[in-house]
């Protein structure tokens, strides 16, 4: 990078830190740390929920998903729109009246509530480790995109690079400095690729001409993606729209149910169609000016074996011109940074609300956040740096937490009386199964991924316990 990009990209980052700090001064208490408040609008609940669901991570993903199998691809995100609005309709009015009658901070709460105090622990636990699972694949987006566009820099060195920025904003930062920053790097990002990156991207590599040319035929087909692939995406990212916890905060935070649910409804659309085809629009263009040997400085020539996630991030410091760049990777960056953000935040408020238990209305009990997320994020770095693939990793963090908590929201959101019992155990057995079979990278039947499994059995220990209870 010109050296006009990297002070772009140094006044950018610490303009973002200044949001953070600023808005740290005025966190009274846990509410004011972790809910911003319960006074945010729909507008930037919406972009902030976009930003964090789908955030550099997945836009990474994207474009690695691009670059493998072309328009396809977008089929993924478009599981996120499904999720958005059925929870819009089906959570929302559920959730949103007991978080303003009982000051909820977290997604367990609602658990203890419907179930018991020890459900709320379980779920806490199952949370906690699928957070710091998610924050990982951030981290190592994050360093994907330092790597590609440093070439210097090894993987390894940008985790840890990544890592102690990340960490940095997120001790100082508060959901009101997540959700604003969130707001103002994602109409950064959107204007630079809609305006800038992608019509760049199409001249630089030739036009439509050059994509008939270099890509495989199904690259341009939404056909080109198998049927059991797309349930996988559908039962692992749906379901996550019912227990993500970084959601539910978000639900918290804003200042009506009416505002929450138009939220919903902005955040459905951001993700599919418009990040879903901007991510994998790109991707195919880094496919092509892959082909064309574009690559080739960086050492990787036409036909070599390269890793499709960084397709994306290579394509962007070749076409963006000098001024442009630093901006751009200063709002992929960004964006990367508060997904992390709100999953440190969402971890931290599992440990302290959900676990420990400390007290909501004392500035204290803030130190004792900002103490637990340093140490989850440490965790997350070494996660990252075992890790390889960023959508696998945000997939598996996905999958464990679908598994195990799934399930019992389905059964306080449709039942009278759901039983404590059966919650735990289809916890237990559901998330345990998922974690089992990820672990020992067990071979599963048909192509399914280990949440589907997780999944159903969560479902038959529930409904046959439930069963139980109510003889």
């Amino acid at each position: 990078m010109h050296i006009i990009d990297i002070l772009i990209f140094v006044i950018y980052m610490l303009g973002m830190l200044g949001v953070g700090l600023y808005f740290m001064k005025r966190n009274k208490s846990q509410e004011d740390y972790y809910v911003g408040g319960r006074e945010m609008t729909s507008f930037h609940i919406g972009l902030s929920v976009v930003a964090t669901d789908v955030g550099g991570g997945f836009s990474i993903g994207l474009g690695g998903l691009g670059f493998l199998i072309g328009l396809s691809g977008s089929w993924m995100l478009f599981t996120g729109i499904i999720g958005a609005w059925i929870s819009a309709v089906f959570l929302i009015p559920i959730i949103y009246p007991l978080a303003r009658e009982h000051n909820f901070l977290s997604f367990p709460e609602i658990l203890n509530h419907f179930y018991d105090r020890k459900v709320a622990i379980i779920a806490g636990i199952i949370s906690l480790i699928g957070y710091i699972g998610f924050t990982s694949s951030q981290v190592l987006a994050g360093a994907k995109l330092a790597a590609a566009t440093f070439p210097s820099i090894t993987i390894v060195d940008a985790v840890l690079l990544m890592g102690i920025v990340v960490i940095g904003y997120t001790v100082l930062g508060g959901l009101k400095a997540v959700i604003f920053t969130d707001t103002i790097q994602w109409m950064i990002l959107m204007f630079g690729l809609i305006v800038i990156g992608i019509p760049l991207g199409f001249v630089k590599v030739g036009g439509w001409e050059a994509l008939r040319i270099y890509l495989p035929d199904n690259f341009q087909s939404l056909t080109n993606v198998g049927f059991v692939q797309f349930i996988n995406w559908l039962i692992t990212i749906v379901p996550i729209w019912f227990v993500g916890m970084t959601l539910y905060q978000r639900i918290y935070a804003s200042k009506d149910e009416k505002t929450a649910k138009k939220a919903w409804f902005i955040a459905g659309l951001f993700e599919w169609p418009v990040m879903a085809f901007m991510g994998i629009i790109l991707g195919l263009l880094g496919r092509v000016a892959f082909e064309q040997g574009m690559f080739t400085e960086f050492g990787y020539a036409p036909g070599s074996v390269i890793d499709p996630e960084i397709g994306l991030p290579l394509l962007l410091t070749h076409i963006f011109p000098v001024g442009l760049m630093g901006l751009l990777m200063s709002s992929y960056f960004s964006a990367i940074m508060s997904t992390a953000d709100s999953c440190l935040m969402a971890a931290s408020g599992n440990f302290t609300t959900d676990i420990l238990r400390l007290s909501k209305q004392n500035t204290k009990s803030i130190r004792y956040s900002q103490l637990a997320t340093l140490v989850i994020g440490i965790l997350a770095i070494f996660l990252a740096t075992k890790m390889q693939n960023v959508l696998d990793l945000m997939l598996y963090s996905y999958a464990f937490m679908v598994s195990g908590l799934f399930v019992p929201v389905l059964g306080f959101l449709f039942l009278k009386k759901p039983s404590a019992k059966a919650a735990m155990y289809a916890m237990l057995l559901g998330g345990g199964t998922t974690l089992t079979l990820i672990l020992t990278e067990a071979t599963l039947p048909f192509g399914l991924d280990a949440n589907f499994f997780g999944i159903t059995l969560s479902a038959i220990v529930f409904t046959s316990i439930q069963s139980l209870h109510k003889r």
